[in-house]
């Protein structure tokens, strides 16, 4: 249906919108977009501050591009197409890009999933569930992948929730896909940025609130408050009134009462330790699976630790709450695929358990670490690798070398997307924290800088029974240092180092004697 930029500017509250010039009746015929890249004539750019540039500084590449209208928060004139000046350009793109296609999310029910810890692993159990379940047709959008149906698409490098224009075309990729629910992952960013603006939510569940992102929020009280951004999306829905809202709490967090406190239709709460709607028991760990109880219902879960139960959890309330009857929910989570980078086994004949994790917050490395354990016998030892980022929470790096120096073996402190800083000053604060706890450099912790080296180092460790473990980046294909993305992927230099030598594709590689290889 044709639009028009005063179509597009209805989705916004009137007292947004500061002043405007130019035809309103013109018409749009391409998306709305945040980067002059991504402009296609007739559509429409909407120029805001990010942290690095300012969007401004590209009407004109916008313009020259075709752009039918511009939206931003300078004061401008004298542009040759309408300008709209709003309050806030960043918090209306959403709503303007899910104008444009004619509101996608009213067309589905979405679950929006936030959380630390285990967001993308809830979203694909979860997934896993409807997929099985009688009149559902689900799709995701999650760190690994956007699912359609009949296709995926990869959703970015280092980022879980893609921008605000591209959250609105895929949704409405899944309404032309003839999809029935949409599971989408959400970042405290992306809450905080508005991506997720103009999504109307219909279920919002919370899988934990731990140490992150302070170095962007500044505190973890604004961090949890971002994450409550989705609550609250609940009683802004366009469809209140049609579909009950609800919220999936995890009852074992120390911010459960925090949001369970957030207006809904109705709170269900989760949890292992305290008592809650679905609480697991009876449960029996294996190396890679797991069993449990819940509300009288045998759980076989194939993946190992208790993080995993509270994400199966998680995603049981979730469906309980879509109407899912039991026999779906357990042939779903019995047949949930393999989930990139989570715990995430690496056979290459070896002797000893190899495997790669996501974890990169001391919660999840604590997580992680604790299943670890559950696998392997009590004189065996746990390996592990892992670094923690530049430009991000300080606090993080010490804390997280003081959780492997209490529940790993041998720790291997590493390069894990240094970015701009120093890679030595941020292994010294871990070494700091490792020493804090007993550790011991060169004989229970090392710092290698480069990660090949590193994971090859582990796995020369590693002695018949032991478990290698590599933490931090998961499923990512690319490693930051400086400005420059390098490729990487965990699981090949796992691979690598398997089959006898260090994989070599990062700049620290230049300092030691595999680099030619």
């Amino acid at each position: 249906m044709p639009k028009t930029l005063r179509d597009l500017l209805a989705a916004l509250p009137a007292s947004d919108i500061l002043s405007s010039a130019g035809d309103l009746a013109t018409p749009i015929g391409a998306p709305v977009v945040e980067s002059s890249l991504d402009m296609q004539p007739g559509g429409v750019f909407v120029a805001r501050k990010g942290q690095s540039s300012d969007g401004h500084c590209f009407i004109g590449s916008a313009l020259a591009a075709g752009a039918a209208a511009i939206v931003g928060e300078a004061d401008i004139s004298s542009l040759p197409v309408p300008y709209i000046r709003l309050r806030n350009a960043q918090q209306a793109i959403g709503k303007l890009a899910a104008a444009y296609y004619e509101f996608p999310s009213r067309k589905l029910v979405v679950i929006g999933v936030t959380g630390t810890d285990g967001k993308t692993t809830t979203c694909h159990l979860l997934h896993s569930i409807l997929k099985r379940a009688d009149g559902i047709r689900p799709g995701y959008i999650s760190t690994i992948s956007a699912d359609f149906g009949a296709e995926t698409a990869p959703t970015g490098l280092h980022v879980t929730t893609p921008g605000a224009p591209r959250i609105q075309a895929y949704l409405a990729k899944m309404v032309e896909a003839r999809l029935s629910h949409c599971i989408l992952e959400m970042t405290s960013h992306g809450l905080a940025q508005g991506r997720l603006s103009g999504v109307d939510i219909d279920l919002a569940a919370l899988t934990n609130v731990q140490h992150e992102h302070l170095d962007y929020h500044g505190s973890w009280e604004a961090y949890r408050d971002a994450k409550a951004i989705l609550f609250r999306m609940l009683a802004d829905s366009w469809r209140m009134q049609a579909i009950p809202k609800v919220s999936i709490i995890n009852a074992d967090d120390q911010s459960a009462n925090y949001f369970a406190a957030i207006p809904a239709s109705r709170v269900s709460r989760y949890g292992i330790e305290n008592a809650a709607d679905y609480r697991a028991s009876d449960i029996i760990h294996g190396a890679a699976a797991t069993s449990f109880q819940t509300c009288g219902q045998t759980i076989q879960l194939p993946l190992p630790g208790d993080f995993n139960i509270s994400n199966a959890l998680a995603a049981i309330a979730a469906a309980r709450a879509l109407g899912v009857e039991w026999d779906a929910i357990k042939h779903g989570i019995a047949a949930v695929e393999l989930i990139s980078g989570r715990m995430e086994r690496i056979d290459a004949g070896q002797d000893f358990i190899a495997m790669v994790d996501f974890a990169h917050s001391p919660n999840a490395l604590k997580s992680a670490l604790n299943a670890c354990r559950t696998m392997l016998a009590d004189s065996k030892r746990i390996i592990a690798v892992f670094g923690s980022a530049g430009l991000r929470d300080v606090q993080k790096r010490r804390l997280m070398a003081e959780t492997s120096a209490e529940l790993a073996d041998l720790s291997i402190l590493t390069a894990e997307d240094p970015r701009t800083e120093s890679l030595d000053d941020i292994l010294e604060m871990m070494a700091q924290g490792c020493r804090a706890h007993g550790g011991i450099e060169g004989e229970t912790f090392w710092r290698i800088p480069d990660r090949g080296l590193a994971i090859y180092r582990a796995c020369r460790l590693a002695q018949t029974g032991d478990l290698v473990i590599v933490c931090g980046k998961g499923h990512e294909q690319s490693m930051c240092f400086g400005s420059t993305e390098f490729p990487w992927d965990d699981r090949e230099a796992l691979r690598s180092a398997l089959a006898g030598a260090p994989l070599a594709t990062l700049p620290t590689a230049d300092k030691h004697p595999y680099a030619a290889n």
